[in-house]
């Protein structure tokens, strides 16, 4: 390895040079229809239109456009961050490149950050905490489900070209498990991912630095609205600022300019606020007085007074996962790494 590659950023060098055994390929064709493969030595790619032996992509540089043996043209890139997070085995739906993003910049995490996280699901958003945090920083992330962990452990290690050492994962439920394994007041950024995060307000007050910052992302208002309604009545936060992202394309083509007919609308709802040194008293958000339509009953539905039981996945409108699934999706999310290990492994015979 050169000198560059050996102090570069971990995984950035899987992200360099020529194409190896174990890097994951996204195939263009001449219709624009992508598929993504993972470089084996004496592997083959098959469709309607022929086959393309993977030797004729390893060695190339990246954006090559090679030819199977029916001459049918592809355009070879090495996928992006958010191509891998829409396509990665899952057990549990991701947080959505546009959230991620918003996440990472009105999060404010930078590099050098010590970040905690929870829920993982399947790694999505603990990628892109990551690449921000960098290998200074520190990302410890909390799951409740040792099978979506294990998925997780996957897809970061196919990202990163291994495991990540920035990154530590724990099981188990958040508001008990982050008081245990961090101090009071040292961490910079929490970011919940979580059906009931109002449930951990406490735990983030008492890991949180003064001045940190603390990211939800709920995706129903009954959500957004309950864990807004818990911050205020804390007083340990600054008012919460809530907001949802929504992406249109448009199709360009000559003066055929015109915005696309589908487009990525509502996925979550993002809601921040930083936390006040321990001596402050909040300050309220100004309000108009105003009649309200809403009985106590209805506020009661909204706020920290409701009953626990009713605030469940179905409740909200959310489909279950299967137990098979979870199971597919981490031996999926492993089978780079494994291919990749396997590579080393014969390199190390052979010299």
């Amino acid at each position: 390895m050169s000198e560059a590659n050996s102090t570069a950023p971990h995984g950035a060098a899987a992200r360099r040079g020529p194409f190896r055994v174990g890097d994951r390929v996204q195939l263009t064709d001449e219709k624009r229809r992508i598929n993504t493969i993972t470089l084996q030595n004496g592997g083959e790619f098959h469709t309607h239109k022929g086959v393309l032996p993977h030797e004729a992509i390893i060695g190339l540089p990246e954006g090559s456009v090679i030819e199977n043996i029916d001459g049918f043209r592809y355009q070879a890139l090495r996928p992006l961050a958010k191509d891998f997070v829409l396509s990665m085995p899952r057990g549990a739906t991701v947080v959505y490149p546009k959230d991620a993003a918003q996440i990472v910049q009105f999060g404010d995490i930078f590099p050098g950050a010590r970040v905690v996280e929870a829920g993982v699901g399947s790694g999505a958003l603990s990628i892109s905490l990551l690449r921000a945090v960098g290998d200074e920083g520190f990302l410890h992330s909390f799951e409740r489900r040792e099978e979506f962990a294990d998925i997780a452990r996957g897809n970061v290690s196919t990202v990163f070209g291994g495991d990540h050492p920035s990154w530590q994962i724990s099981i188990g439920d958040f508001q008990d498990k982050v008081v245990e394994l961090e101090e009071p007041g040292s961490v910079d950024r929490v970011v919940l991912d979580m059906l009931s995060p109002w449930e951990c307000l406490d735990a983030v007050a008492t890991v949180l630095a003064p001045g940190g910052v603390w990211t939800n992302y709920v995706s129903s208002v009954t959500q957004m609205s309950r864990v807004v309604e818990a911050i205020r009545a804390s007083g340990q936060f600054t008012e919460p600022e809530c907001f949802e992202t929504l992406v249109r394309g448009w199709h360009v083509d000559g003066l055929a300019v015109r915005p696309d007919h589908r487009m990525v609308a509502h996925t979550a709802f993002l809601i921040t606020c930083r936390r006040l040194a321990d001596s402050a008293d909040g300050i309220p958000k100004a309000k108009r007085i105003k009649e309200h339509s809403y009985s106590s009953e209805d506020l009661s539905a909204w706020t920290r007074d409701h009953d626990e039981q009713q605030w469940s996945a179905e409740a909200l409108g959310e489909r279950g996962i299967s137990d098979k699934k979870p199971r597919r999706a981490s031996r999926d999310a492993h089978q780079a790494v494994r291919v990749r290990e396997a590579q080393n492994s014969d390199a190390d015979s052979e010299s």
